[in-house]
């Protein structure tokens, strides 16, 4: 068959004709026979089909009816589950639709007798019995139901029979009456109902079966109505007993709750529910309230019902029942169960209309709220006040306890509750219904303030709406007698729904005025809540709004009062105004009062009612003393009284009330700063009733007949006293604080009295009294010293005051700091300050004087700690400490200012302490001193006003204790001293500003005491422009008094304070010659290292700046000089300026000497010499001498003759060099102590090369003797300034220096002084060296060397050849000195030194010389250069060679031709003959040469051999050269050497004879005699012939010589005389030896014919 299923909704009419057709149908019910045909999802499809095809009517009957059979077989025989079941039941019920008979008689039709029908085909009947209404079916359905009642076990079969037994007994009870409709009679009904609800209760286990229980109560609930009631009633017990079993199991409420309901209504309807409802009815309650208790789900339906029904059954039993359903509600309500609290308040709720209200109930029902109330539940019960609501509707709030609930409602009206909103709201509906008047009453009873803004709300809404009736709440009528009682009631019987405060105020209940606050009452509360408006949001718009509506308060009788009502009517909007413009932050509190009291004042005015103003003001006398806590309330309550008060014009009244307040309570401060505020108020208009009445009530502390004071227990008095003084002393102050000018007329009476309160004291004086009576004196003086309009009156008996403030401060004890006594003290005479008369000058040091002493001798802050007892006393001592610190800097300042040109005197005052020697004394007198000065410097007309005549005493003082051991004292003692400074240029700035000048400018240095901390060269730096030169020479003088002080530090910083003066004014100073004997007398003594370093330095500083005073003085002590002076002058050398200054001076002095006798100043320049050589002996000196070096060493090198030509006694001493611990002490004579500053000048020049060439070559021994002192002064001269030394100044100095050197010779060049004269120029030679001083121009340096050449003298000839030497060292020169060459070459033969100057400089203008000229110029210069190599003078040997050397480099640089070349081989000789020399300077000068010789010649392998040659292998070099000669053939050359070493052989040196002998030696050995012999021959007679013929010549008398004597054997001949020579040894060397005696026999023989010839 083919599938049918359904696939969606719009294709159901398709798939109904495509699929359910007749023939399908039929198919399908053939196959669902039989089992396993089809599967479950087809079945359950094609059932939905089926269903849809029958319910639309497509079906025939005939068919139905199959279909019923085939699907109840089904049923029967498969069973199915799940939704194939549920899709059988209502295919059936679609069948049933058209047929309910067809379905219904399937009941009967059973296979077996004890066999139950398929639970969907009960279901099904079930349903189609209510659906259908087939009430024709009841009998026969139940009469078969109650027989399977009894077979039924399962829970599904169970359930299956409950929707056929609630269908019939929903159809039944349907029909209930209508037996023809049922088929029934009503008694056979009743009885299957009983009968079915025995079976059901007796027969059925309901255990742990929920669903079917719950099915079964549905089914009971509607037995009820059909059971007989005698017989339901009679089941009551059981059915209850039953129903509490149910609580503990899973049944849904509901069901139990409609049960009951459906029982009692059941029982309700037939005439009463019976004993036994009755005797159930409290397990009943239980089981409702049970119910009840169950939270309610809104979104739920059954919980919802379940709460319905149970207050339904409630509401039935309540009508059975009153009395005791009462109680059991009132029990309920005394639960512990919140929640069982919540269900009997709902309960009571809804039942309580159906309830009498009787007294009895109504004090039950209070008595059970309240407990209720008590127990404080949380969150609030909405039950609780909606029953509360109920009440107040039922006037139960009127009765005695509902006060209590109406407390319990304004609690949870609170701003500031956490209760829902919705709670208050209920609330405030709760409180509408209380009277107008007793709900006014408690918005202000103070229990009431968290509530107060609802409350308001409350009240203002209700005085509206009373107003809109026409009847104005009047609160002045609430104290009104009843009068109007009659009319009232009748206004309540006209108008009851308006609950307002006329009808209940003059009610028999409200019959006394008393219970109901006061119009004064309530306008005093209401003003003091609008002090913080905005406290809890709208505290003060609230309490406005409220006294707005309620206006006028005042009015006594039923009519506006005018006046009033058009002010409040003004105002009051304006100030609500002001409020919702601002918010608690942004709005002044100030302000807001001050507009408070002003409305206030206003009002008061308006109401111009005596009695009423005193009530008024009577009450807030009441509130002041309710409070008794301070606050701002209170402070706001004493301004309230003062205004109230102010605005009367009864003087009886004001009087009456000032007395009273100032009987009031006084304990704290805070209560006697408010009566003075409220006194203060009074006085701007009753100045004179409250100062009488001040001094009235004064009268107690003096007056011992009148003062209550003495009434009370002793151990009170002295605090009365005290209290009452403050009281009077605080009023005076706000008084003077708040007055005009016309008080000012009666303080001086006010003063009279003061120092009388405390002499006249009535009771027992002791230290607490006296200080709690300077307290309260302090806030009276201080608010009078604060009022400028003080300043314009005199009161004469300040003076008095003053004096005995001062005898307080005397009278207490300098070893302790037991009381503020001497503080408080100090501050009420600071109070005085500005007031008339000032003090007179002895008043004024005597104050200074004990303050001084009371303060600064107190113990150290040490042993104020340790006699503390407590560590709080300790920090109270160190507060009242500080305290007293500070009120005497306050007095000093308030002096200051009475004063201003006494600072001076103030701080002379300060002198013993601050030179005490306790550093605690010292502290606070620095601590003193730096607050005086810095007031000064803060205060305008001080600072011009202020004179300083001590300026340096003071500023000297200060800078002592910047050093002083206390660190604090150090920085205490910097901030005084900028203070100082401050006022200084301020004084300095106004003066210039008054004088109409500019800012100096480089003035804008900043100075702070951070600068001045431990600096005491800063401090002297920023004082100096402000001393005169008195100040300055009184500041020197007193510090140098310090420098032997007990303390380093203090001694330093007096010497570190001299070094910084003598820095920055040394030039203003007086008495040098005092203050330099007065240094060098502490010097002598013990100082400290450091001080003794710093007094040095300013006697440095000081000579320095006083040269021509500091430097004689010293100069004229006697030599030898002691340590202490030679400290000096070595000090002198450490200060750049001072050093040069006094190397002036003493200079000077070397210069300016006298060459006579010796004489009184003759020992100045000795002196000087012995300071120059302290002085030099440091290192710090080496830059001021190399500025003065040329000047300095020319002065000492004259000098130096000069000592040495007065041939002073060797054993005089005049000067002693320490030569360190264990050392004996170095003394020096005048000319040792010269030759020593000698010395001392190079190495502070840097010069030590020319110390280490003096001591090595004896310079020194030159220089002491007179003989030879230019020899020495040359030697020195030309060494240190010799080019090749390193450390020349010439060479390395800076071209500005040398032109400095130069201008200073030049001006010596031609001095009558012939010492100088040759020192001038030896440096203005040696000064050409440098090419910058060369090229100078407008100097004719040429010309004046040549002038020194040519004149007599040797010394200036080697001078001026020095310079021309140097000045060929410059290119530039070459052409000019050129010239010069046979100028020069004539001095070649001149002495010594002036030959080798000579040899020097025409070896520069070769070597340095420019062009192919240089070629001629050393020809022209050879012939007289070659006998110099030769010379038997070593300087002038040495010279020549060397400088041969330096000319033949330059030469070859120009490729020298044959002429040249000849001329430079015939150096080889002179330069072979000297190289033989034992000296290592001529063999490295001739090696040199040679070298140099060698290179030009061309013999390349020989210039290294030359140039590295020594003295250990000269002779094999030399040999070497000879074999190289010989090796080389060259006869003719060869020959030429011979003949001119001949030349050697008769000279005068030995040492070259010998030297010719063994050159000529080498060479003969080296080479063939014979032709050695020719060779000679051919030379000799070629020079011959030269030397007689020098011309040209056609002839030569060489051939003939050379055939007739010279012939030369041939060739064999000669290889034979070999032959025979070799044979032996001892005859070879004898015909050598002979033909070597032979051979130069004739050499000499002919060598002598041509000399003679």
């Amino acid at each position: 068959m083919s599938k049918l299923r359904v696939n969606s909704t719009d294709n159901v009419n398709e798939d109904l004709k495509t699929y359910i057709s007749r023939k399908n149908i039929k198919k399908f019910l053939k196959e669902l026979q039989v089992a396993g045909q089809l599967s479950e999802d087809d079945i359950e499809q094609t059932l939905k089909l089926l269903e849809l095809k029958i319910l639309n009517n497509k079906m025939a009957t005939p068919l139905c009816q199959k279909m019923t059979d085939v699907i109840v077989n089904y049923l029967r025989t498969m069973k199915p589950k799940g939704e194939l079941e549920k899709m059988c039941t209502s295919v059936l019920m679609a069948v049933g639709s058209q047929s309910p008979e067809m379905v219904i008689v399937k009941l009967w039709e059973r296979l077996n007798v004890y066999s139950l029908p398929p639970g969907s085909l009960l279901v099904a009947v079930g349903k189609l019995l209510i659906s259908q209404d087939a009430a024709s079916y009841i009998g026969s359905v139940w009469n078969y139901i109650l027989r399977l009642l009894r077979m039924v076990q399962e829970e599904d079969d169970m359930l299956a029979i409950c929707n056929v037994l609630y269908g019939l007994v929903s159809v039944s009870q349907k029909h209930l009456g209508d037996d023809k409709v049922m088929g029934i009679t009503q008694k056979e009904l009743s009885l299957k109902a009983y009968l079915t609800f025995r079976v059901l209760s007796n027969r059925w286990s309901l255990k742990s079966k929920d669903k079917v229980t719950e099915q079964v109560l549905v089914i009971f609930g509607h037995l009820f109505f059909l059971i007989p009631s005698s017989k339901l009633k009679n089941q009551v017990n059981r059915l209850i007993r039953w129903l509490m079993t149910l609580k503990s199991t899973k049944v849904t409420p509901f069901y139990i709750s409609q049960c009951i309901y459906q029982l009692v209504n059941a029982l309700a309807v037939s005439n009463g529910g019976g004993r036994n409802l009755e005797s159930q009815l409290g397990n009943i309650s239980g089981i409702l309230f049970d119910q009840l208790s169950k939270e309610v789900d809104q979104t739920d339906t059954s919980s919802k019902e379940n709460f319905n029904f149970t207050m339904k059954a409630f509401f039935i039993l309540t009508r059975l029942y009153k009395d005791q359903l009462v109680l059991f509600i009132r029990k309920t309500m005394g639960s512990s169960d919140v929640a069982k609290i919540v269900s009997a308040l709902q309960v009571f709720k809804n039942v309580f209309q159906e309830v009498p209200q009787t007294e009895k109930l109504k004090r039950e029902v209070m008595h059970s709220t309240i407990m209720v109330i008590q127990e404080d539940l949380t969150p609030v019960p909405k039950a609780l006040l909606q029953f509360i609501e109920l009440l107040s509707q039922y006037g139960y709030l009127a009765l005695p306890q509902g006060n209590t609930i109406i407390s319990y409602i304004i609690k949870l009206s609170k701003s500031d509750s956490s209760n829902e909103e919705d709670i208050r709201i209920m609330c405030s509906k709760i409180l509408q219904m209380v009277s107008l008047p007793k709900l006014i009453t408690l918005v202000c009873e103070p229990d009431n303030a968290s509530a107060f803004v609802p409350l308001c709300k409350i009240v203002t809404d209700m005085a509206l709406k009373a107003r809109l009736v026409g009847q104005a709440p009047y609160l002045s009528g609430f104290h009104c007698s009843l009068l109007m009682g009659s009319c009232q009631w009748r206004l309540e019987v006209e108008h009851p729904e308006v609950c307002i405060d006329s009808v209940l105020f003059f009610s028999p209940l409200f019959n006394l005025a008393t219970q109901f606050i006061s119009p004064q009452s309530l306008l005093t509360h209401l003003m003091m809540v609008s002090r913080k408006p905005y406290k809890e949001k709208d505290f003060g718009v609230s309490a406005l709004r409220l006294l707005h509506a309620l206006h006028p308060i005042t009015s006594l009788h039923p009519v506006i009062h005018f006046s009033v009502g058009q002010l409040w009517t003004k105002v009051i909007p304006q100030m609500l105004k002001i409020l919702d413009g601002h918010t608690e932050k942004n709005l002044n509190q100030k302000r807001w009062e001050d507009k408070l009291l002003q409305f206030l004042s206003q009002s008061l005015v308006a109401i111009d009612d005596d009695n009423w103003q005193e009530h008024l003001i009577r009450v807030i006398l009441e509130k002041i003393n309710y409070f008794s806590e301070h606050g701002d309330e209170k402070d706001f309550l004493y301004k309230f009284f003062g205004f109230s008060l102010w605005t009367s014009r009864n003087q009886h009244l004001v009087k009456m009330m000032l007395s009273s307040i100032l009987q009031t309570s006084h304990e704290n401060l805070q209560e006697r700063e408010g009566i003075a505020v409220a006194l203060s108020i009074v006085s701007v208009r009753h100045l004179t009733i409250v100062l009488e009445q001040l001094q009235v009530y004064s009268a107690v502390l003096t007056d011992k007949e009148s003062s209550f004071i003495l009434k009370l227990g002793k151990e009170h008095q002295q605090k009365e006293w005290v209290l009452v003084c403050n009281t009077i002393y605080v009023s005076y102050s706000k008084i003077i604080s708040e007055s005009k000018e016309a008080m000012f007329m009666y303080v001086d009476d006010i003063l009279a009295l003061i120092p009388q309160h405390y002499r006249n004291c009535i009771v027992e004086k002791d230290k607490n009294l006296k200080l709690d009576y300077l307290n309260s004196l302090t806030i009276l003086t201080n608010t009078l010293s604060s009022r400028h309009a003080a300043f314009k009156f005199k009161f004469p008996h300040k003076l008095a005051i003053v004096t005995f403030m001062v005898e307080l401060i005397k009278e207490e004890p300098l070893n302790s700091l037991s009381s503020p006594i001497r503080q408080k003290a100090m501050t009420i005479i600071t109070n005085f300050r500005m007031l008339q008369p000032p003090l007179e000058i002895e008043k004024r040091v005597e104050l200074l004087r004990a303050c001084f002493k009371s303060v600064l001798c107190l113990p150290p802050t040490e042993v104020l700690q340790k006699e503390a007892s407590s560590p709080k006393e300790v920090q109270d001592n160190m507060d009242l400490f500080k305290e007293t610190m500070q009120s005497l800097q306050g007095l000093i300042e308030a002096l200051i200012v009475e004063m201003p040109t006494r600072i001076q005197n103030c701080l002379e005052f300060m002198d013993t302490w601050l030179n005490s020697q306790k550093d605690h004394e010292r502290e606070r007198a620095m601590w003193c001193t730096a607050r005086i000065l810095g007031f000064a410097a803060k205060t305008d007309n001080c600072n011009m006003e202020t004179e300083f005549t001590q300026l340096g005493r003071l500023v000297k003082l200060l800078v002592m204790r910047c050093q002083d051991p206390v660190d604090n004292i150090c920085f205490l003692s910097s901030q005084a001293v900028y203070n100082l400074y401050c006022i200084l240029l301020k004084k300095k700035k106004m003066k210039r500003k008054k004088e109409g000048l500019w800012e100096e400018e480089g003035k804008s240095e900043v100075y702070s005491a951070n600068l001045f901390y431990n600096n005491t060269s800063e401090i002297a730096k920023a004082f100096a422009e402000y001393f005169n030169e008195t100040q300055l020479t009184n500041l020197v003088l007193t510090a140098m008094e310090e420098l032997t002080g007990s303390r380093a530090k203090v001694s330093l910083a007096a010497a570190q304070l001299m070094s910084a003066v003598m820095k920055e004014r040394g030039t203003d100073m007086i008495k040098v010659e005092e203050i330099v004997e007065g240094t060098l007398e502490r010097l002598k003594l013990q100082l400290e290292p450091s001080t003794k370093e710093e007094t040095l330095r300013a006697m440095c500083l000081l000579a320095g700046s006083n040269t021509h005073s500091v430097v004689p003085m010293l100069l004229n002590k006697p030599l030898p000089w002691d340590r202490t002076v030679l400290a000096l002058w070595k000090v002198f050398g450490t200060q750049r300026e001072t050093t040069i200054n006094v190397l002036l001076l003493l200079i000077g002095i070397l210069e300016n000497q006298s060459t006579e006798g010796a004489t009184e100043m003759a020992l100045q320049p000795v002196a000087a010499a012995c300071a120059l050589c302290e002085m030099l002996s440091g290192s710090l000196c080496q830059e001021a001498v190399q500025e003065l070096y040329p000047r300095l060493l020319l002065a000492v090198l004259r000098h130096l003759y000069w000592v040495i030509e007065q041939n002073a006694p060797q054993k005089m001493v005049v000067y002693k060099k320490d030569a360190g611990p264990g050392n004996k002490s170095k003394t020096f004579d005048p000319t040792s102590c010269t030759l020593e500053v000698l010395k001392l000048v190079w190495l502070a020049a840097a010069y030590d090369e020319v110390v280490e060439y003096a001591d090595q070559h004896k310079c020194w021994d030159l220089l002491s003797c007179p003989k030879f002192y230019y020899t020495g002064i040359m030697e020195l001269t030309s060494i240190w300034l010799s080019p090749s030394l390193s450390s020349g100044i010439v060479k390395h100095c800076e071209p500005a220096m040398l032109l400095r050197i130069l201008n200073l010779a030049k001006n010596l060049l031609n001095s009558f002084d012939n010492r100088q004269k040759i020192l001038a120029r030896t440096f203005y030679a040696q000064l050409l060296w440098h090419r910058s001083v060369a090229k100078t121009l407008g100097q004719d340096f040429l010309g004046n060397l040549i002038k020194w050449v040519k004149e007599p003298d040797l010394i200036m000839k080697e001078l001026g050849l020095r310079g021309i030497s140097n000045l060929a060292l410059h290119p530039g020169n070459s052409e000019s000195l050129k010239c010069l060459v046979p100028f020069l070459r004539d001095f070649l033969k001149c002495e010594v030194r002036v030959t080798v100057q000579t040899v020097k400089a025409l070896r520069n203008i070769i070597y340095h010389g420019q062009g192919e000229d240089i070629k001629v110029v050393f020809c022209s210069i050879s012939k007289q250069l070659r006998p110099l190599i030769n010379d038997e003078r070593d300087q002038v040997r040495i010279s020549a060679t060397s400088s041969l050397g330096h000319m033949l480099y330059r030469v070859d640089k120009f490729k020298p031709g044959f002429t040249l070349r000849k001329e430079i081989y015939s150096f080889l000789v002179p330069l072979l003959l000297s190289f033989q020399e034992n000296s290592t300077e001529m063999v490295k000068a001739c090696g040199g040469a040679l070298a140099e010789w060698a290179n030009v010649i061309g013999w390349s392998s020989f210039t290294q051999t030359f140039r590295h040659t020594t003295l250990s292998d000269h002779i094999q070099v030399l040999e070497e050269t000879c074999k190289y000669l010989v090796s080389t053939s060259k006869k003719q050359l060869l020959g030429e050497l011979l003949f001119q070493s001949f030349g050697f052989l008769k000279s005068t040196q030995p040492l070259l004879r010998r030297a010719t002998v063994n050159f000529i030696t080498l060479e003969s050995m080296k080479n063939d005699p014979v032709e050695l012999n020719q060779t000679l021959v051919n030379s000799l007679l070629k020079n011959i012939e030269e030397y007689v013929n020098p011309g040209p010549s056609s002839t030569s008398i060489l051939s003939p010589l050379r055939t007739s004597f010279f012939k030369v054997p041939s060739r064999k001949a000669s290889k034979r005389k070999r032959k025979r020579l070799f044979k032996t040894v001892k005859r070879e060397g004898d015909d050598v030896s002979r033909r070597r005696d032979w051979f130069l026999g004739l050499l000499n023989s002919l060598y002598d014919y041509f000399r003679e010839g």
